[in-house]
């Protein structure tokens, strides 16, 4: 990690960052990093954000795009739509939104899956029997 939003840290405005961030207070704006987003169970992101994979331990309101993969942890909130490629939910994170997916050369893995639905919606995480 090359930055650390410390717990009782509050952000407001644009955050670009060379590297991964890691966030255990509170963001407000846009963030921006070339390597990974990791919210701890403090944190709390109002905020666009746009990162190469991002791990969700507290809370986002607003839209995630990650390049590689979005994880949202047990007590994980995300309010917003996510586009990524891999998306692993745990058991007990809530997720409002939709969830676009799309393969490493852009295309739909839905062109890929003949009866795949490309978009998600769900307000939570619920196991397979």
């Amino acid at each position: 990690m090359n930055t650390i939003i410390g717990k009782d840290s509050k952000i407001e405005g644009v955050l670009e960052v060379e590297g991964g961030l890691r966030v255990d207070g509170t963001v407000k704006g846009k963030i921006s990093a070339t390597d990974m987003l990791s919210v701890g169970d403090s944190g709390v992101i109002e905020a666009e954000v746009n990162v190469k994979t991002a791990v969700i331990g507290g809370k986002v309101i607003g839209n995630i795009i990650a390049q590689e993969r979005i994880e949202l942890q047990t007590k994980a909130v995300v309010e917003g739509d996510i586009h990524t490629k891999n998306l692993i939910v745990e058991e007990g994170a809530v997720f409002h939104g939709s969830c676009n997916m799309k393969s490493v050369s852009g295309m739909d893995v839905k062109s890929h899956l003949p009866g795949m639905n490309q978009k998600v919606r769900t307000s939570g995480f619920v196991p397979p029997d």
